[in-house]
């Protein structure tokens, strides 16, 4: 029976399986985010994770879609305590957590570790190191899309394991730009704009756009490209950044309160850290800290409902309601699916046990078909034109006969020739 608290689980099981097939034929429940380059996706999903681990500079970073599942485990104290069978009712999952035991091959060290990322390319590898996983994220991106500033519709797929965190499945993808630079590809404009519309017109995804409050809400990209795929805007979250770098005298309440563009699923703003934080080496926890006490300064009637935490939760109650709703459907399809690749899978026979016993009766199972199209016995019989053993026949009889027929055995040779042949040969 699947629970609320195991929707997401299911559906990061499903997405694995899905990406490592390369299967595009099912439509999966995830959050896609969405917004122009440097609108501060990448700060957003950091203040979810509460850890930097995205690769950061000018233009354009994320230059492959990065499918990020955030799963929550428990403390590493109740770890130890529950892999040594110390924790009542232990059997494989501490209780009220999701199971933490299958992100690689170590137990122990995901046992001692706090926190740690897996990749999907190499999921044996477990990463305790924040900038480990940042570098593998460059590496890899550069794997496909070289070092120059092109794009990959490839995704990376990585899994963050934290007691911190709550159970979210977030999409990142290139940021919307419109002038190519360096050695872009002068189409990059249509490459992202393509690249975005795969994902966020899947019916079944929720659109995170994410907009710069320094910007007017009218000019965004992101919430033009998710009212093309939905008008309606119930499946649009708009999460508004840098509510602490608008003009001074000038405030986002309007936009907040969803009197500017109404979305459905509502708006959340939030504060992002400052390229000088980031120098400083200012932590996640007190850039939350700040956002929470500029948040009660600047919109004391807002501060329960924005802010990065409040996000986290918004998000992960509306992944989980949006997969409960989708879930019938899904179930269906799924299930549809398996039928199908079942019985391809049927028609292929059985596993091959015996290789040299399976290669024997190739060969002779070859060698008797050879023999029955030359006797005409095959099962098969060609009524277009002749073949096997009837070709033959004809060749010999018809073809090679008349060619004979057609050769002057005596030409070029004397009456001499023939008499001296003949003795020669008696």
């Amino acid at each position: 029976p699947v629970t609320m608290d195991t929707l997401i689980p299911v559906i990061n099981k499903l997405q694995e399986i899905f990406l490592t097939v390369g299967a595009e034929v099912i439509q999966l429940p995830q959050i896609v985010v969405i917004g122009s380059q440097s609108s501060g996706k990448s700060s957003v999903l950091e203040s979810i994770v509460g850890r930097d681990f995205l690769p950061r500079g000018s233009g354009i970073v994320t230059r492959r879609p990065l499918v990020l599942q955030l799963v929550n485990v428990a403390s590493p104290e109740d770890r130890k305590r529950a892999a040594s069978g110390e924790l009542e009712g232990y059997n494989g999952t501490v209780v009220g957590v999701t199971p933490f035991l299958h992100a690689g091959t170590c137990d122990n060290c995901r046992i001692q570790a706090d926190e740690w990322g897996t990749f999907l390319h190499c999921k044996n590898k477990i990463f305790t190191d924040f900038d480990e996983i940042r570098k593998e994220i460059e590496s890899e991106t550069e794997r496909t899309t070289g070092t120059n500033k092109g794009i990959s519709p490839e995704p990376i797929h990585l899994k963050i394991f934290s007691p911190t965190v709550l159970n979210l499945t977030l999409v990142d993808l290139p940021g919307i730009t419109k002038v190519p630079v360096g050695d872009q590809p002068q189409d990059i404009e249509l490459q992202i704009r393509t690249m975005l519309l795969l994902y966020i017109s899947n019916p079944n995804s929720l659109i995170l756009a994410v907009t710069a409050a320094n910007t007017d809400m009218a000019t965004s990209e992101a919430l033009k490209l998710a009212r093309d795929v939905d008008p309606d805007g119930r499946r649009t979250l708009a999460v508004i950044t840098k509510l602490d770098l608008m003009d001074a005298g000038t405030d986002a309440m309007d936009v907040l309160m969803g009197r500017v563009i109404p979305v459905k699923l509502g708006i959340i703003g939030v504060i992002n850290r400052s390229q000088h934080d980031i120098n400083t080496k200012k932590s996640i926890s007190e850039t939350l800290q700040d956002e929470q006490s500029f948040l009660q300064k600047k919109y004391p009637s807002l501060a329960n409902r924005n802010g990065s935490k409040y996000l986290a939760k918004t998000l992960n109650r509306l992944l989980m309601h949006h997969i409960r709703d989708c879930l019938p459907e899904l179930k269906t399809r799924v299930n549809v699916l398996t039928a199908q690749y079942q019985s391809v899978l049927n028609s292929y026979g059985q596993p091959v046990e015996d290789q040299n016993a399976t290669l024997l009766q190739i060969i002779t199972k070859f060698a008797t078909e050879y023999c029955n199209t030359i006797e005409g016995t095959a099962k098969h019989i060609e009524t277009s034109e002749l073949c096997g053993g009837a070709r033959i026949c004809y060749i010999f009889h018809e073809t090679f006969g008349r060619t004979l027929e057609s050769i002057d055995p005596l030409a070029g040779l004397t009456m001499l020739d023939i008499l001296t042949a003949i003795r020669n040969a008696t």
